[in-house]
């Protein structure tokens, strides 16, 4: 088992796209923001008091869409400038990014993932939700504009559903060969899905690299990165390809990370919710942060066997309780 150094940080569970994290009426947001969410301030206590010295130094700031949350530009630039942060990335669906990348990238943002999961602009409405309104430009402005500021490697994380965008699997990973991008693909997980481990709604990794392969070869990569991704390369590419093959090639025994969701909930599996800890109840009632440290220590120590290898959802019913844009992705 890997040394546990890796927070991701959920901002806000809300995304603004209408797919199933869409975003609240605005009154509703406010309520959330103020009611809620770990505070700008409870986020930097937990980081220089619990989480650094307990041994993190890597830290993905995410959502939901991570982009919404007010402060975002300040609370990137508080989290960089710690002596101790050794990378500070997001994960974002790009949407508002034209406008946000350069002030990120002087704030101190080490790294950038977009989420892309089609070049047709139908197909990336549909799997999105576009309300109406085609997306797909707006994201795509912001992958250009996010490489223009000199996030240089840029990475787009794609996940294949079957039958929507499989077809565009060497499109997608097209996009490696003449830039300096890492295309990920990403097995889809059934998180607040149960009926799909009945029936597998994922593409195999190996799949899709049978794909590549079959066009113009597959090399395995140079570059290996701080995540569970299996990296490759089409041979003469600038880019490289990455795999996170949760459901059909297992890699929880190499796991460093735990999720932190926007309202303080501290998460040690992305897919088991067996010893999660509210962190920000304890904050707010004034518990020691000599005693959270602690918990959270303890959590750590447990974290191996809190494994998703067996298919278990750590919960009574089998039923997760929360979203994939909840926990932090």
């Amino acid at each position: 088992m890997n040394r546990v150094d890796y927070l991701r940080i959920s901002l806000i569970d809300r995304c603004n796209f209408q797919c199933q994290y869409c975003m609240p009426e605005q009154a509703e947001l406010d309520y959330i923001l103020r009611q809620e969410l770990l505070s700008h301030e409870e986020i930097m206590t937990l980081l220089k008091e619990v989480f650094i010295p307990l041994g993190f130094n890597k830290f993905r700031l995410t959502g939901g869409e991570p982009l919404l949350r007010p402060g975002v530009v300040n609370l990137v630039k508080d989290i960089a400038s710690l002596s101790e942060t050794k990378d500070l990335s997001m994960t974002t669906n790009g949407f508002l990014l034209s406008s946000m990348a350069q002030d990120l990238y002087n704030a101190g943002l080490n790294r950038i993932n977009i989420s892309l999961d089609s070049l047709n602009a139908e197909i990336f409405d549909l799997i999105i939700g576009s309300r109406g309104r085609s997306r797909w430009q707006k994201t795509w402005a912001g992958i250009q504009t996010a490489y223009q500021v000199g996030f240089n490697p840029l990475k787009l994380n794609v996940v294949v559903i079957p039958g929507i965008n499989e077809q565009e699997i060497e499109d997608l990973a097209a996009l490696s060969i003449d830039r300096n991008w890492h295309v990920r693909f990403i097995e889809f997980m059934p998180i607040g899905n149960p009926e799909l481990f009945t029936d597998r709604a994922w593409v195999p990794s190996e799949e899709i690299r049978d794909k590549i392969r079959q066009k113009w070869g597959l090399n395995e990569g140079n570059v290996t990165g701080n995540g569970p991704a299996d990296v490759f390369q089409i041979p003469g590419a600038k880019g490289t390809l990455g795999f996170i093959s949760q459901m059909s090639e297992c890699f929880c025994d190499r796991c460093n990370r735990v999720r932190l969701s926007a309202d303080g909930w501290l998460r040690p599996c992305l897919l088991n919710e067996t010893g999660q800890i509210d962190l920000k109840t304890a904050l707010r009632q004034g518990i020691k942060i000599s005693k959270l440290r602690e918990q959270v220590h303890q959590l750590l120590e447990i974290k191996p066997e809190i494994n998703f290898k067996q298919r278990e959802s750590g919960t009574v019913t089998g039923t997760y309780h929360r979203t994939m844009s909840q926990i932090g992705g």
